[in-house]
C-alpha cells in the first residue's frame, strides 16, 4: 500500500478543496481567471480533455453580460 506523506496529503486535499470550488462556482471561476489565470487554462485543458467544452464558453457568455 502506498502512504502519502503529510505535506502531500496535504496538498492533495487542497487541490481537491480548490478543484470542487472552481468546478461549481461561476463567479469563483471569474475571480481566479483575473487573479490566476494560468490555473484556469490548466483546469479547462483538464475539462476539455473529459470532452466537457461548454464550461468555458458559458462562464465567458456570463462575465460578458454581466459587464453590459
Amino acid at each position: 500500500a502506498c502512504t502519502l506523506e503529510p505535506v502531500q496529503r496535504r496538498f492533495l486535499k487542497e487541490y481537491i478543496f480548490l478543484f470542487k470550488k472552481v468546478n461549481t462556482s461561476q463567479d469563483f471561476r471569474q475571480t481566479m481567471s483575473k487573479k490566476f489565470p494560468f490555473i484556469m487554462e490548466v483546469y479547462y485543458k483538464s475539462i476539455e480533455h473529459s470532452r466537457m467544452y461548454t464550461v468555458r464558453k458559458q462562464g465567458q457568455e456570463k462575465w460578458l453580460n454581466s459587464r453590459n
